[in-house]
């Protein structure tokens, strides 16, 4: 009998959709070992799940991520799914180096690099799951935030590479690419918001996406719409609104 996944690692679970989806794997029976830069809110929520809960209190950008995810897993007994929720990005009205920086620490190097930890711990597993919340910014340049929506391309395009590694390896490795559109969190930014899900929402969709193997999931699922036009829609008509 296939051994069933029961531990779950959960980068950016403090708020918003990781903290719900933390919820979701927790009413689901799995051990969850949950990763984020505020100790209070971790320490907060390992106090209401004593024996289930497990935290690590790091910043992805920062220069300790793999031995930090080491010591996580050892501390959880092992990792059959290793969700990276951790994001940031701005709107600005004219390129910023600051926020720019933040952002693909964030979304490029943190990502790649536990994320590629992920898939070589998996590899010697010899079976796992890597989920990753991407965005549906991911189809196109942003004039609003170029940063932001290049390092989503990064992750998408990233995550299809890891897929297709996966099977010329023939390892039993699912890759999920998490698309969102507008989700009600601290991301959510700029004018013009349309179909903004609640975040509890988004995690019922993204627990259910990642539970299906799902190689690529929008949430809401509308939004596969929005992506379909993102991409096909011809340059001279996005110009304007990009």
């Amino acid at each position: 009998m296939q051994k069933q996944n029961r531990n779950v690692i959960i980068v950016g679970a403090t708020s918003g959709i990781g903290r719900e989806l933390a919820l979701l794997y927790l009413q689901n029976g799995y051990r969850v070992g949950i990763i984020g830069r505020r100790q209070h809110l971790l320490n907060e929520f390992q106090q209401q799940h004593p024996t289930q809960v497990i935290t690590s209190c790091f910043d992805v950008t920062g220069n300790d991520n793999i031995v930090q995810l080491e010591e996580l897993v050892q501390q959880l007994g092992g990792m059959d799914i290793f969700i990276y929720n951790s994001g940031f990005g701005d709107v600005t009205e004219l390129p910023d180096a600051a926020i720019d920086n933040t952002t693909i620490k964030t979304n490029v190097t943190g990502f790649a690099e536990t994320t590629a930890w992920a898939f070589n711990w998996f590899c010697k597993q010899g079976t796992g799951q890597i989920a990753a919340t991407s965005s549906v910014a991911a189809n196109r340049g942003s004039s609003r935030a170029p940063a932001y929506s290049a390092s989503k391309a990064f992750m998408s395009n990233y995550l299809e590479g890891l897929h297709l590694k996966n099977k010329r390896l023939k390892k039993n490795i699912t890759i999920t690419d998490i698309q969102p559109g507008f989700v009600r969190t601290k991301m959510a930014k700029g004018y013009g918001q349309f179909w903004v899900s609640a975040p509890e929402k988004a995690a019922r969709q993204i627990f259910s996406a990642i539970k299906r193997k799902k190689r690529r999931a929008y949430i809401t699922k509308r939004w596969r719409l929005i992506a379909w036009l993102m991409r096909n829609m011809p340059y001279f008509i996005y110009r304007n609104i990009g």
